[in-house]
């Protein structure tokens, strides 16, 4: 019953931190990348159900494809809308990695709550499951980057959108190392008064405490311990998230490169 309350108590602080933060606006539609466009095959919330990603009329990677940067800016993959529960992801070990319903025992993954930002992923970076990182001494989890997106639109899945990097977070799950960069949409009317991690705190007080108390619990309903977070807890700026970016991209090089073992991963 503790647990269940205080699970309960944690969602509730991040949801009303993020809703007296933002104005409601229209939901984002198309790509920002005008060339990627998106279709679905399957039903909606079956194991069948998959957004892939086109160029050209091409099926293209949405993991490999589609350029890391973005002038200044870099490419955010959006996966799981915010305010919505299905665990959506890119199919790392799937031919032309198509967003796909995570499964999990069998059945489709859904979160216990809604996730109150935008969560998807950076293309064209990998977190190595074969590096121990030097100060948190966990592995990668061994997917790509993931990125917790601030703003005030819901952006549908499968959308590609330009994001500004503010931090990140050293998240450890179940003994992984799962960094959250932190991030706002280019285009966001917040945007342009951020620029680091603190500008967060100051301008959108609790956001950064809602993000990390969600990780930290979002798992226990099911049993799992609590999540913990590297560097004491502390989200780190701009600076340390743009290292993340960068060794996780030279981690993509590798293995894309072959100089890492792809094991089960879809590279083509």
């Amino acid at each position: 019953m503790f647990r269940t309350f205080a699970v309960m108590l944690a969602l509730s602080h991040a949801a009303v931190a993020f809703k007296t933060s933002f104005p409601k606006v229209a939901k984002f539609t198309t790509s920002a990348l005008r060339a990627i466009s998106t279709s679905t095959a399957g039903e909606a919330a079956t194991d069948s159900f998959r957004i892939k990603f086109e160029d050209g009329g091409k099926q293209v990677s949405p993991w490999h494809d589609i350029p890391l940067k973005n002038g200044l800016y870099f490419n955010f993959v959006n996966e799981i809308p915010k305010y919505t529960k299905a665990k959506m992801e890119v199919s790392t070990k799937e031919a032309g990695n198509p967003i796909a319903q995570d499964i999990k025992k069998g059945k489709l993954r859904d979160y216990h709550g809604p996730i109150f930002w935008n969560y998807g992923c950076l293309p064209q970076t990998w977190e190595d499951p074969n590096v121990e990182h030097p100060d948190v001494k966990c592995m990668g989890d061994n997917d790509p980057l993931d990125v917790v997106e601030i703003g005030s639109a819901s952006i549908a899945s499968g959308v590609v959108s330009p994001v500004k990097v503010l931090g990140v977070l050293a998240m450890i799950d179940d003994g992984e190392l799962d960094w959250k960069v932190i991030a706002i949409a280019a285009n966001d009317p917040m945007a342009d008064i951020l620029n680091d991690i603190a500008d967060v705190d100051a301008k959108m007080p609790g956001v950064v405490s809602g993000i990390r108390e969600w990780f930290r619990w979002y798992k226990t309903p099911d049993d799992k311990p609590l999540n913990a977070f590297g560097y004491d807890e502390v989200a780190l700026g701009r600076e340390k998230a743009l290292e993340v970016i960068e060794e996780t991209h030279q981690f993509w090089k590798d293995l894309k490169s072959g100089k890492t073992d792809k094991g089960k991963l879809w590279l083509e």
